[in-house]
């Protein structure tokens, strides 16, 4: 093995980046949010980059995969699973932390984690996340060292240009006690909601329109993308209350917007309740929380429990595993679209370069990265007409922002530990201490 190619050192950096007050079924986005960057530097000096969540979590179980990782060669990305596995600190339960749930304890499915809304919460997905972000940062080394881009790497791309959709939230004006950190305003009724999207069209070109739900009464939110509808007839438009409706009250909202929506993703948790909806309506029902793992495959796709799956390499772990989702979907005839977490230019980048080889991704993908007003990338990505050109520069075609790293970082570090957990219900009961998450 060349020598060029041998990790020599990894380093993780923990920060807190801003977000905006955006609501949904759990609560409230957080004024800050924890984010990992991982450097894997080789012995030929070049550094490739990852990115996932950056909660005490993951850290636990990200120190010692990169203590362990110098001396293994950045193309042995296979490896990473195993190793991740062998210095995994609690193997038997899980990481845990003061304000997680214990890992590797069921957890019912009518829960949401905090920490991704992602449905049931087990150690095996936290490894998977801490995974994806090593084999991006080792991809991208790799291919900076052999000036090919990560898509090439991934066996080339079939598109020049990956499709996006706007990301609408109902949100505050400003986090309680705060002065509002952008000029966006409330959004907290349908009027709300079509100012938002007619402004994500303006600045970004957006053509699909993604509405996170569960927040509001469901009639609330029905009369939201009936207002989406008249605004910009044609337009693919989504709802997604991230489970917190009934059997009923999904197949009740499904009639209201039959023939209006693109989908209609986990309106109900678990597998079970998603495959009784899918068998009583015609909309198709997407998912990010009751298929996240290969092992809900099978299950979900015997029940026909879904019709559009969305990938995410943070939780598939990585961008190989990624395209591996998208065959079995392709095999099985599941649409795929792809599920955005609150990210940076990092992830933003990884998600195109993946997303550029996947023939079958028929759907525009989800993007928090317009919300985000902080980046570790020297230059931020521009959305043109709801696009983003996939990079053809060695790696990812990102190039790290030291000063602003170590500013994010100095935040991370000065937290008092508040904000180091990504907790969305704590954040509301501060705002309400009567709140308590609904369902309809």
């Amino acid at each position: 093995m060349d020598a060029k190619l041998i990790v020599d050192e990894v380093r993780l950096t923990p920060i807190l980046i801003s977000d905006p007050p955006l609501l949904n079924v759990q609560g409230v986005h957080q004024p800050s949010t924890p984010r990992l960057v991982v450097e894997v530097i080789t012995r030929g000096g070049v550094s490739g980059l990852g990115e996932t969540y950056g909660d005490g979590v993951y850290l636990d179980l990200a120190r010692p995969l990169a203590e362990a990782l110098p001396g293994h060669p950045v193309t042995d990305v296979n490896a990473l699973f195993t190793l991740a596995t062998a210095t995994d600190p609690t193997p038997a339960t899980g990481a845990t932390s003061a304000t997680a749930p214990a890992l590797g304890a069921e957890e019912p499915d009518a829960g949401v984690s905090a920490a991704g809304l992602r449905g049931v919460r087990t150690a095996e997905k936290l490894r998977l996340s801490v995974v994806s972000a090593f084999e991006t940062a080792c991809l991208d080394a790799l291919g900076k060292t052999l000036g090919l881009p990560v898509h090439a790497l991934l066996g080339g791309k079939v598109r020049d240009t990956v499709e996006y959709s706007a990301y609408l939230f109902y949100r505050w004006a400003a986090h309680p006690g705060a002065e509002a950190a952008d000029d966006w305003g409330p959004a907290l009724d349908p009027a709300g909601i079509v100012a938002q999207a007619r402004r994500f069209d303006r600045l970004h070109g957006f053509r699909s329109f993604k509405l996170k739900g569960g927040v509001f009464e469901p009639e609330r939110e029905i009369a939201a993308i009936r207002a989406l509808a008249e605004a910009f007839p044609g337009r693919p438009l989504r709802l997604d209350p991230n489970g917190a409706w009934s059997v009923e009250t999904s197949l009740a909202v499904a009639r209201e917007l039959d023939g209006v929506l693109e989908y209609l993703e986990d309106p109900a948790s678990g597998t079970g309740a998603m495959a009784e909806i899918a068998a009583r309506t015609d909309v198709p029902l997407a998912t990010n929380m009751c298929v996240t793992t290969f092992e809900e495959v099978p299950e979900a796709f015997a029940k026909g429990a879904v019709r559009i799956v969305l990938c995410d390499h943070h939780y598939w772990g990585g961008l190989g595993r990624t395209r591996e989702l998208a065959a079995l979907c392709r095999t099985y005839g599941v649409g795929l679209s792809m599920h955005s977490n609150t990210h940076l230019g990092i992830s933003l980048a990884a998600m195109t370069q993946v997303a550029a080889t996947l023939p079958e991704l028929h759907h525009a993908c989800d993007t928090h990265y317009p919300w985000q007003t902080e980046d570790v990338v020297t230059t931020r990505p521009v959305f043109r007409d709801g696009r983003l050109a996939v990079s053809d520069a060695p790696g990812l075609g990102v190039d790290l922002d030291r000063p602003a790293l170590a500013s994010l970082h100095r935040r991370w570090l000065d937290d008092d530990g508040t904000l180091r957990d990504r907790d969305d219900a704590a954040a509301m009961r501060r705002a309400d201490p009567a709140w308590r998450p609904s369902t309809w």
